[in-house]
């Protein structure tokens, strides 16, 4: 199967061969929406205060976002303090692919001997961490101030 040059802004061809006759075969002409995300604002911002860390994450934290984003919110636990907030208020829906980049995070956060923490969620994130159980795992604040406040051993509701 080979694709062909797209026909319009957003569409490709895509052939697939089935047979219409023995030992013949014909093209079937699909067409295929492609998914274009560089119109999506993505982002991540730092900031540090002795040996607190604040990353603010804006934008979609889904399976086109996430490998980026991760490259830049790994790099950025590389050099963070003590305690990190991932602030996710500029977030406004996240799927598996997001979760999976979260709790990466936290463990390499862990690895490292800094505290991960998440503050600010929308209500789908929240819904999500809800359903799979993650909010018993991440610590969770209404404000970035409140997340680096919370006890490693506490628990928000707020998740």
């Amino acid at each position: 199967m080979r694709a062909a040059k797209p026909t319009s802004p957003g569409f490709s061809i895509l052939g697939r061969f089935s047979p219409d006759r023995p030992g013949a075969m014909t093209p079937q002409h699909h067409l295929v929406q492609t998914a274009d995300h560089s119109a999506e604002p993505l982002g991540l911002t730092l900031a540090r205060l002795n040996d607190r860390t604040v990353i603010a994450i804006s934008g979609d934290l889904d399976a086109a976002s996430t490998p980026v984003l991760r490259e830049r919110l790994y790099a950025a636990l590389r050099d963070c303090g003590v305690y990190v907030t991932v602030d996710l208020s500029d977030v406004t829906s996240c799927d598996a692919s997001g979760l999976a980049m979260l709790v990466g995070a936290r463990r390499r956060a862990e690895a490292t001997g800094a505290t991960l923490t998440l503050a600010r969620l929308r209500p789908q994130p929240t819904d999500l961490l809800r359903v799979t159980g993650l909010h018993r795992v991440f610590m969770v604040g209404s404000s970035a101030t409140d997340a680096q406040d919370a006890s490693p051993d506490s628990r928000s509701t707020a998740a």
